[in-house]
């Protein structure tokens, strides 16, 4: 039996603890973002966990992560919506990106680490990382290096970028509050 619970699923296949850390805040982006796009928050939060559910399995091989993520997650009974959701977020294999779960999961996919490394910066304090830091951040391409601003960007056709790193902070707090207290 398949666990429904995104989390239990993706602990299944995902033993790093940084990766699983990742995938929980994109997906609490995905959370916060969903509203602003009159998306269903709950819907966008599990895709944002199980996006990199097959990253360990494929080694990291961008031939093959989503698409085998897709099958996995076909194959414990996950909608096609979310399966297609997670197959077409590698960017190395998909271009395109204009539905609305697309755009956000590019975005939330390269906008959690830097969040989360402008909070390491701050001393693990989210609560002090602004709109105002993660723009300054995001010029800085030696910051977070791994983290695609063009990427990131890519929400502006959906909605405001401050409001959506507003919104991305936001999500990221609600989970680093629960998990480092």
């Amino acid at each position: 039996m398949v666990p429904d619970d995104p989390m239990s699923l993706l602990r299944q296949h995902v033993t790093s603890e940084s990766l699983i850390e990742h995938c929980v805040a994109t997906g609490a982006i995905m959370r916060a973002v969903a509203p602003h796009l009159n998306e269903d928050p709950d819907l966008f939060e599990i895709i944002g966990i199980l996006h990199d559910i097959d990253y360990e399995i494929v080694s990291g091989d961008m031939e093959r992560h989503g698409i085998v993520g897709a099958e996995m997650l076909r194959e414990a009974g996950k909608s096609k919506e979310i399966a297609d959701a997670v197959m077409k977020h590698n960017h190395h294999l998909f271009s395109g990106h204009s539905t609305p779960v697309d755009l956000c999961l590019q975005s939330a996919d390269s906008i959690s680490g830097l969040i989360i490394a402008c909070a390491l910066v701050k001393g693990g304090a989210i609560e002090e990382v602004t709109v105002k830091t993660v723009k300054k951040k995001m010029k800085d391409k030696g910051f977070a290096a791994g983290c695609d601003r063009d990427r990131i960007r890519s929400i502006e056709p959906l909605m405001d970028l401050d409001l959506f790193i507003q919104s991305a902070i936001e999500g990221v707090t609600r989970i680093w509050v629960r998990s480092n207290d």
